[in-house]
């Protein structure tokens, strides 16, 4: 059973509702409480009606036979519906006259912008579609995407769905090892890369990432390189073509592939319990659907809407808010390539400000940034825009809900914290802007046409304000459906511990209100500033490191990130936890993962805390850590003289 400290489950229990004024409701995309409360029972109480209801406001080339199938696994959505994504997201937007709105607003870090308005993403789309199809690549085949947040991604990320071709990104910011392990894995036939990226005034290599990656991967077809920074890369002739040279006199009109509602369209690796980066399969047009009303509603989206998300393409979520939900709904969405405190703290308000953004979504860890650096910041800058605030990728504490509402907001803007997955793609706990009430800390409530549940180590369902493992009872169309290559792990993972339901491996509340609050990680993946890591994928990088005998990684609370690794170390004979055996550990982390993964500490122990069976009890080395004391169960330890030792080593460094 998940623990919760005391001092939190009294924090839920005394929290309050905060109700959205009477004007706020009237403006809304659904302009009544009572009107969505019905719309919400009965998405519960007759979810076919409500999904068929749903997708019948998108366009369709073929109706569907069956509205769901909710057996899960196995479960479907729309059987024999046919239609487009990427008709959804433009193409149905300029049927209804919307040429001219803004699309797409792009901004490089170097301060470098580029416009389009649906009609001219729409010709730049169908361009690049007509790119991919010379190389011979139709539905069903496999583009891998390593960009960072370009125009070019998002063209080309539409063009895929304009194809139906599976299309995988991945964060620009992984090394050529995580890159070689997701691309040998995928068997992409194409490679959309740039020269190279900005982050912090300094060039990322991409180009360079992808040529040691590839080696000899027998599947490439071919490199289509963005030329971003126009540093000198090498080009392999007859797989490597620059994007700009490739898209002069294409042709200007692409028709979109038909596809069937539960046809794959998006791979997307995240890290495994095992280490090894799971292939997370969703169907594209399902993926669509799901999101214009979860996005609709989330985000209070209207078509005048000037929409940010903070987050990078190599995450689901920009994927969910950034294209999908923004698109579908006809808004302008914004694209930041950089870092949000470059070249100064302020760039995050410059960008408001200038773009007068009133939806923003962004993670907690941008919030709790902001609130570090002080509200003298935003001063210079006109915030007034600021509708909707919504946010996921980790818990989102109270303190930084009202730092937001207060400071950022000026008590003037809708604060909807999330839980979602890259499983579940969207999030089915969340609030409706403007609708339902917000509660400081809180994921919001169980969402339209959801069935969420938290139930005990039998699977029995708890009563409110009991600490229990949260599960999906019912699908929802953007739902994982199986796993790449690995439909067996899919089932084991994901639905063997409760039969009939999705397992979350989140530990949760339900309050008496009605409002979720996800307290964390029931296995060993936990979210670093947004980004899901695996323990093991670090653990397994670090044991690489000459010298390293053993390693064990934890997640531990940070005020900005939420969580960061800390990371305890065994070293063989003969060497010594010095700060260059240090650095070559933070270095390997990078070699192979990412910066993002580097421990914030690096304890070096003698000994580990285990079970008879030799596992390493994690659980402890996060107690000591963050409270210094054993307060949980130690029956299944195996020399308690271990523990002793970590707290001392733990102790010693911290003087």
């Amino acid at each position: 059973m998940p623990e919760v400290r005391p001092e939190e489950l009294k924090m839920i229990k005394e929290s309050k509702l905060y109700f959205p004024p009477p004007d706020k409701v009237k403006q809304s995309v659904m302009g009544s409480v009572d009107a969505f409360n019905a719309l919400l029972r009965r998405s519960w109480e007759d979810p076919a009606a409500f999904w068929a209801d749903v997708a019948g406001e998108l366009y369709w080339m073929q109706p569907w036979e069956k509205t769901m199938e909710d057996r899960m696994p196995g479960f479907r959505f729309f059987v024999g519906g046919v239609t487009n994504p990427c008709y959804n997201l433009i193409d149905r937007h300029l049927d209804q006259g919307a040429d001219n709105r803004m699309a797409l607003i792009w901004e490089g870090e170097d301060y470098q912008t580029k416009f389009f308005t649906y009609r001219m993403l729409h010709t730049e789309v169908c361009r690049f579609a007509n790119v991919i199809k010379s190389f011979g690549l139709a539905k069903g085949d496999r583009v891998a995407i390593f960009l960072p947040n370009l125009a070019e991604t998002v063209i080309a990320v539409l063009a895929c769905y304009r194809l139906g071709v599976l299309f995988n990104t991945v964060f620009s910011g992984f090394s050529e090892r995580a890159l070689h392990d997701r691309l040998v894995n995928y068997e992409p036939q194409l490679i959309i890369t740039a020269d190279g990226g900005y982050r912090r005034g300094r060039e990322m290599p991409l180009k360079s990432k992808v040529d040691e990656a590839v080696g000899d991967l027998s599947s490439i077809k071919g490199v289509v390189v963005v030329k971003r920074t126009g540093s000198e890369v090498s080009m392999q002739a007859g797989r490597d073509h620059w994007w700009h040279e490739l898209m002069a006199g294409v042709p200007l009109d692409c028709p979109p592939e038909p596809m069937e509602a539960n046809e794959p369209g998006l791979v997307f690796y995240t890290s495994g319990t095992t280490g090894k980066p799971k292939g997370i399969v969703h169907s594209s047009v399902a993926f669509v659907v799901n999101n214009y009303v979860y996005g609709k509603f989330h985000m209070d989206h209207h078509s005048n809407d000037m929409f940010w998300c903070t987050a990078d393409i190599g995450w689901l979520t920009m994927h969910i808010w950034g294209i999908a939900g923004a698109l579908a709904n006809g808004v302008t969405t914004i694209f930041y390539e950089g870092a949000l405190d470059w070249p100064k703290p302020d760039r995050f308000y410059q960008m408001i400000d200038k773009y007068r953004v009133n939806k923003l979504f962004t993670a907690p860890t941008a919030i709790r940034m902001l609130m570090r650096f002080g509200e003298e910041l935003m001063k210079p800058y006109d915030l007034s825009c600021l509708d909707v605030l919504s946010l996921v990728g980790e818990p989102f504490n109270p303190e930084a809900w009202h730092w937001a509402y207060n400071n950022l907001g000026k008590r003037r803007i809708y604060i909807n914290n999330t839980w979602g997955q890259t499983e579940t793609s969207g999030c089915p706990l969340a609030g409706a802007a403007w609708i339902t009430p917000m509660k400081p800390g809180s994921c919001g409530i169980q969402f339209l046409g959801a069935q969420m549940d938290i139930v005990d180590e039998d699977n029995n369902p708890v009563p409110p304000e009991t600490p229990g493992n949260l599960i999906i009872r019912r699908p929802i169309p953007m739902m994982v459906r199986t796993l790449w290559k690995e439909p067996e792990r899919y089932v084991r993972e994901y639905f063997s511990q409760v039969p009939g339901a999705y397992y979350a491996n989140d530990a949760a509340i339900k309050d008496k209100d009605g409002h979720f609050w996800v307290t964390g990680r029931i296995d060993d993946v936990f979210n670093v500033a947004g980004h899901r890591l695996s323990t093991m994928e670090m653990e397994s990088a670090i044991i690489e490191c000459p010298g390293v005998a053993e390693a064990a990684v934890i997640g531990v609370p940070d005020e900005i990130k939420g969580l960061v690794p800390v990371a305890f170390v065994t070293l063989r004979q003969g060497y010594t936890g010095d700060p260059a055996m240090e650095e070559a550990i933070k270095q390997k982390v990078v070699d192979n993962i990412s910066k993002i993964a580097i421990p914030a500490r690096i304890y070096f122990t003698d000994v580990m805390p285990k079970t008879p069976s030799g596992k390493i009890m994690r659980r402890l080395l996060k107690e000591i850590v963050v409270t210094g004391e054993i307060k949980g169960d130690i029956t299944g330890l195996e020399d308690m003289a271990a523990v002793e030792k970590v707290r001392e080593v733990v102790a010693a460094q911290r003087r």
